[in-house]
């Protein structure tokens, strides 16, 4: 036996009770169990490595400790750095969920028809509609504004409103 291994070696004798609880440790702190065995089994062998170097370790329990769980950090970084995507945004097939051209199309056909509609109406009640839908327009802040009643308001937006259903019903 050589001279490392023969220094070694009574080490290791004392430390089997401390090794099993240091998987448990390594358990507690997420590794699994066969990741905490070979993070044991790793800092066992940096171990004899330091003494095979003729590096006096003053504390074994205490280096095994270090060591494994500075490899359980280590372990825990790389496994976390492979969760993410190295490749360029340019380069990923990413999922278009705009919409479609055939959906483009048809949605300003739609918009076409509902102005080719209004423009059956008069100007004021065409008015009336847009200060209401597209302006956000109470019925009174336009009765307000154009110096009508809110029943004639009311009027206008339901003059408008039959049109478009009338033109809707027509695709």
């Amino acid at each position: 036996m050589s001279a490392s291994l023969r220094g070694i070696v009574p080490i290791m004798r004392g430390l089997t009770n401390q090794l099993r609880r240091l998987q448990k440790l390594l358990q507690r702190r997420g590794a699994s169990p066969e990741d905490a065995e070979d993070l044991v089994q790793e800092a066992v062998v940096r171990l004899f490595t330091y003494t095979r170097k003729s590096v006096e370790v003053r504390n074994p329990e205490a280096f095994l400790t270090r060591t494994a769980l500075n490899l359980a950090v280590d372990l825990h970084r790389s496994t976390r750095r492979h969760q993410f995507e190295t490749d360029s945004v340019e380069t990923l097939g990413l999922l278009d969920i705009g919409p479609t051209p055939d959906e483009l199309l048809a949605a300003e056909q739609r918009l076409l028809a509902m102005r080719h509609a209004l423009d059956q109406v008069s100007r004021r009640t065409r008015d009336v509609f847009f200060m209401h839908r597209l302006q956000g327009f109470s019925h009174a802040e336009i009765a307000a504004k154009l110096g009508v009643t809110k029943s004639a308001v009311e009027k206008h937006i339901a003059s408008a409103l039959t049109i478009l259903a009338i033109e809707r019903q027509r695709e």
